[in-house]
């Protein structure tokens, strides 16, 4: 694998944003809800999993392909929605997108992003996409905007279950964040568009969703969701078996497990430390993603193991974005592939479908022999 000199890991390129990015921009990728604990969690509980390779075992090819709501894709990580990229680089979510379809995965677009539906339909036609949406309380305006994803290619929307409001993530409300005056939210017009372009005193997003996104939403919502579309509906958000359950019930074709990247209630569960509670529930009747954490491939190997069918990349993906653009997530989409095929080989898997749950366990399996 070709690296950009001296970045030869995710965190490398971590580290090339914090210092170059400004102050707005960086605290609102990088920050958590609260104290932040569980936004640390996220990384670190995969250090409580211990991988147990299997030996002499033939590895000579490593198939790293998988299927995602029945698209082929070339590795089973993606990207996550993160909102409003083009703070980190002017060709933004264009950019990410058309990463994604050079790696041959999987790229999901923000309701909050900063290129439009259709102009990331038109930058990276080839990228299998899919959409992030929240449900305004104008559903109109949702409803419409379902539209013009249908319209666009995509081929999901991927429901955020877990933000009724958003949490209180402190750097936002210090630099009392709000969206440089050169963009805008670009799947909008007017108020809905700029709102977030001011700060009353708080942070601008905050003031933004306390105002347009709908509290009261519930499961019957998912219900009307699926009422207006023909697409696939993901579930992003769920941490308990309950919701889980909850949510095949009601349709939904795959379940993310995700904390928002530990945005919104500190203190909830890695999602590596849900993921397994999840996947028992879900028993096979819809595919089981997660995202939040992961930041190498041995991290993929384990939340694969645990019952995860792909991963989702959110923060590494926009610290790549920060340091050149398409060219920068294209390698940390590289660095993850090379560091998985590295893993399959030394633990004797040749493809995903090899991969047995036996191969990764908590370390207090070892306390109890």
């Amino acid at each position: 694998m070709a690296a950009d000199r001296g970045l030869v890991c995710l965190q490398d390129y971590e580290r090339h944003a914090h210092r170059h990015l400004d102050r707005n921009a960086l605290d609102y990728y990088r920050s958590g809800a609260g104290d932040e604990y569980s936004l640390g969690l996220n990384q670190t509980s995969f250090r409580s999993y211990r991988i147990r390779p299997r030996c002499l075992v033939d590895v000579s090819r490593v198939d790293l392909s998988a299927r995602a709501l029945g698209a082929a894709v070339s590795l089973p990580v993606g990207i996550s929605p993160t909102a409003m990229q083009r703070m980190a680089h002017p060709d933004g979510e264009c950019a990410t997108a058309r990463a994604a379809g050079e790696a041959g995965t999987v790229f999901i677009l923000s309701t909050l992003s900063t290129s439009s539906v259709e102009e990331v339909a038109a930058a990276a036609p080839d990228t299998t996409k899919w959409f992030q949406l929240y449900i305004y309380k104008d559903r109109e305006l949702t409803r419409q905007l379902v539209k013009r994803v249908e319209a666009a290619g995509f081929r999901a929307l991927v429901l955020t279950v877990d933000a009724p409001v958003f949490g209180i993530r402190r750097s936002d409300v210090r630099n009392q964040f709000k969206l440089p005056p050169h963009l805008t939210l670009a799947n909008f017009t007017g108020l809905h568009a700029t709102d977030v372009n001011e700060s009353k005193g708080g942070s601008g997003i905050n003031e933004y969703v306390l105002s347009l996104f709908d509290p009261a939403l519930c499961w019957d919502d998912v219900a009307w969701l699926k009422s207006i579309t023909k697409l696939p509906i993901v579930l992003k958000g769920i941490l308990t078996a309950q919701d889980a359950v909850r949510g095949v019930d009601a349709g939904a074709a795959a379940i993310m497990v995700s904390n928002h990247g530990a945005r919104q209630v500190d203190s909830t569960p890695a999602t590596i430390e849900a993921l397994p509670e999840v996947a028992r529930a879900v028993g096979g009747r819809a595919e089981v993603y997660l995202d939040g954490g992961v930041r190498q491939g041995t991290d993929v190997f384990k939340a694969l193991a645990l019952g995860a069918r792909m991963v989702f990349l959110g923060r590494p993906a926009l610290w790549g974005l920060a340091h050149s653009g398409q060219r920068g997530v294209r390698s940390i989409l590289d660095i993850v592939r090379w560091e998985l095929e590295t893993t399959f080989s030394l633990t004797g898997c040749n493809s995903v479908q090899s991969i047995r749950p036996c191969m990764v366990v908590h370390k207090s399996f070892y306390h109890k022999l």
